[in-house]
């Protein structure tokens, strides 16, 4: 008898339920005596019989699984290369939405668009649920031969119908829960900001960067095994949604950020909308796609994560006051225009020792989205609710503690400024204006006015002759 021991650098495992699908794999192999998987460090320790087993058959085994054994446990500066290029695009695409209004990622994932995002994430992902799942899901869909063929099929349709409730139930608890604790903005967006860290972390951990896995966190429920007791599809592919898995708690935490039931729900079940089809074809799609194509998909979905993770903590910064990206004028193309004609920006009329602002709330956000007006004046903040949706039915003022339902129609709120800038947004902190308070509005000319704009970006206006902008990504 030889022993022999070694420990082998892993690339691209994703969650702690890889390590199981590698131990399982070896202690299949006889001359195997101790199986030991580090998610965290990315590594698999093996104690062998050298005479019964051979290093090429172990490391054959391990990439037979679908991960890769490689030589240097640290990554080249040209992997992390592709890590820093997503990143900078997310925060590109956040900077030109605040200009123009394409690229507004904020405004896409309150809407439809959003959740085309979760359902593509789901899609590749998929990839990742075959490996840790297929097998279960094909224990609950073999049949007897004796069984109509037009019900061979039920089975793997009721395992993914019970995936899909669990999924979908999950989410609404997680929202639910979201909302219990934010009983106030700082708490809200304290929640947003964590979520968007751990989901940037998930993400980068997705794509294979090891040095953060240390952070990687385990919700309370991912540790059920239940469904080994069981024999029913539904049921077992309801269990499923309590298995440890790194993506699907990643989407929870993105259903806990959203702080609604509604919003959580609906999250989940287009993420597992679009985990289904892959999951009940994957046989024949397994033989036409290989390993290392899989791997590179799941890649693909961390970029995705990680994207979605620094718009939420964006989110999260709105929420307790912090603008990191601030809103500013625009001008749909002329320079040159008078504050009378900037839709994007104006300055409170005052009379009778009270101050008027007006903006107008939309599918497109908050008209004008800048607003000038002067300290100590008591203040009537007028909001006209011209199109009302799920986005943009309540604003929140963090700085005053403010928090004001809309309707169609003229809105309300008063107050007496202070020195220093007024963030607002909507509820959900994608949809954003400032009042800027100064100490004497007849300062506010257009020459001040042109200064702003020569140093931000801004949002375009409703002009008609700005059409190709006013096409862009918004709230509905």
């Amino acid at each position: 008898m030889s022993n022999k021991s070694i420990t082998l650098n892993i690339d691209n495992m994703v969650c702690t339920s890889c390590e199981n699908t590698i131990i399982r794999h070896l202690k299949k192999i006889s001359g195997v005596t101790i199986v030991k998987a580090n998610y965290t460090k990315g590594t698999v320790h093996v104690e062998y019989d050298a005479e019964k087993v051979s290093y090429s058959t172990i490391v054959a085994t391990i990439e037979k699984s679908g991960y890769k054994v490689t030589s240097d446990k640290k990554k080249s500066n040209s992997e992390l290369l592709p890590i820093m290029g997503i990143v900078l695009i997310a925060l590109l695409m956040i900077r030109l939405g605040k200009g123009t209004g394409v690229f507004d990622m904020s405004y896409a994932l309150s809407s439809k668009v959003s959740y085309i995002a979760l359902f593509t994430i789901g899609v590749f992902t998929s990839l990742h649920c075959v490996g840790m799942c297929g097998g279960i899901m094909m224990s609950q869909s073999i049949t007897s031969s004796i069984v109509p063929e037009k019900n061979k099929f039920k089975p793997g349709l009721m395992y993914n119908l019970g995936r899909l409730i669990s999924y979908t139930v999950l989410g609404g608890i997680v929202g639910g829960i979201g909302k219990a604790f934010s009983l106030s903005f700082g708490v809200q967006g304290f929640i947003a900001i964590v979520a968007g860290v751990f989901m940037v972390i998930m993400g980068l951990n997705l794509y294979g960067f090891k040095a953060l896995r240390k952070f990687s966190i385990k919700l309370p429920w991912s540790n059920c095994n239940s469904q080994k007791k069981f024999r029913n599809p539904l049921i077992v592919g309801f269990l499923n949604g309590f298995m440890p898995c790194g993506p699907l708690q990643t989407m929870q935490l993105y259903a806990l950020a959203s702080g609604s039931v509604i919003a959580g729900a609906t999250s989940m079940f287009f993420f597992a909308l679009g985990t289904i089809p892959l999951m009940l074809g994957f046989g024949a799609i397994a033989n036409v796609l290989s390993q290392k194509n899989s791997k590179r998909l799941i890649k693909y979905s961390g970029g995705i994560i990680i994207i979605l993770g620094i718009i939420m903590a964006n989110r999260g910064l709105s929420l307790i006051g912090v603008n990191l990206m601030p809103n500013s004028l625009s001008l749909g193309g002329n320079n040159n225009t008078t504050i009378s004609d900037k839709s994007s920006a104006s300055k409170a009329t005052i009379s009778n020792g009270k101050q008027v602002i007006r903006i107008a709330a939309n599918n497109q956000g908050y008209t004008p989205n800048v607003v000038y007006i002067q300290k100590g004046i008591p203040t009537e903040f007028i909001i006209d609710g011209e199109s009302i949706n799920f986005c943009n039915n309540k604003i929140v003022i963090p700085s005053m503690n403010i928090e004001k339902t809309l309707s169609s129609g003229e809105n309300v709120i008063e107050f007496t400024p202070d020195a220093g800038d007024i963030n607002y947004s909507c509820w959900m902190g994608m949809l954003r204006g400032t009042i800027k308070v100064v100490d004497d509005l007849n300062s506010i000319n257009d020459s001040t006015i042109q200064n702003d704009i020569d140093s931000e970006f801004y949002y375009p206006s409703n002009d008609s002759n700005n059409q190709f902008f006013n096409g862009g990504f918004s709230c509905h």
